[in-house]
């Protein structure tokens, strides 16, 4: 039998392969597979009838945002073997004092002061009095609570509010970002816009005072960490080197679909879920 690429379907014996996806049409009497417990296969057509899988039992988050990055040299892992390799460094997952020392405390920490420093009505108040410098000064406070964004981008985001306009652009994007009403999306696009006109426009600077002030909500992006961990689950982010919300509309969907399947160690919000991208990524 030979199949067409997209096809969903499984193998007749390895169920604990899971759902496969055809990646091309078969050619040579085999059928080249993705699938989501075992990662690439090649199949002889010939030696296995694979099952067709129908329309309605068809989905998956995996193989519904597939994206095959060979050319990372990054080897597949499944989500199993990924928690098993959190669970190596951290046995007792979210919820162990090692993991709150080296991953979540200071991440906490961070995220009390940025609620002290600029929570919706402290934050409205100051941008309706104009305190613009005051609102800068508690933004690049809270940026240096943490070590997420690298010191250079600190000090890009630093010099590029030196003068009066600067600041009140950016504190009034910042403000409408944290928020503002509307779509998100488009508060981020102007924000986005509002760092690359002071030359800060970083994906951790983008993504980090949302990620830190609502960490139920919001991830936040480390390109190169982030860019691993999907390319370890096979997950399509479309990542750019520009500050886009395409990318970080796939990110947060990303960081979503492993909350929901990492659902067993009981993530309590993406502070966790980033933290676990971080020990997944392979470290270049």
């Amino acid at each position: 039998m030979s199949h067409t690429k997209g096809q969903r379907l499984r193998h007749p014996t390895k169920h604990e392969w899971g759902l496969g996806q055809v990646l091309e049409d078969s050619s040579g009497g085999t059928t080249r597979i993705f699938f989501v417990g075992a990662g690439e296969k090649v199949i002889s057509n010939s030696h296995v009838a694979l099952v067709l899988v129908r329309p309605e039992d068809a989905a998956d988050p995996v193989l519904d945002n597939l994206h095959l990055t060979e050319a990372t040299g990054i080897k597949y892992r499944s989500l199993p073997d990924s928690v098993e390799y959190f669970l190596e460094k951290f046995p007792e997952g979210f919820y162990g004092s090692h993991f709150d020392e080296e991953e979540r405390d200071y991440k906490v920490n961070a995220h009390n002061l940025a609620l002290e420093q600029l929570n919706s009505s402290d934050a409205t108040a100051l941008s309706n009095e104009q305190a613009y410098e005051e609102i800068t000064v508690r933004a690049l406070r809270i940026s240096n609570a943490t070590n997420l964004i690298f010191p250079n981008e600190k000090m890009a985001l630093k010099d590029g509010l030196r003068d009066q306009k600067a600041q009140e652009r950016f504190a009034r994007g910042l403000i409408a970002l944290l928020h503002g009403s509307g779509k998100f999306s488009s508060r981020f696009e102007r924000f986005a816009g509002i760092l690359g006109d002071i030359g800060a426009a970083r994906w951790t600077t983008a993504t980090y005072f949302p990620f830190i002030l609502f960490p139920n909500e919001f991830m936040f992006v480390k390109p190169t960490v982030t860019q691993n961990a999907a390319a370890v689950c096979r997950f399509e982010i479309s990542y750019r080197p520009q500050v886009n919300w395409g990318t970080y509309q796939r990110v947060l969907r990303f960081s979503n679909y492993l909350r929901d399947q990492l659902a067993a160690l009981r993530p309590r919000d993406m502070i966790d879920v980033q933290s676990f991208m971080w020990c997944i990524a392979p470290k270049n």
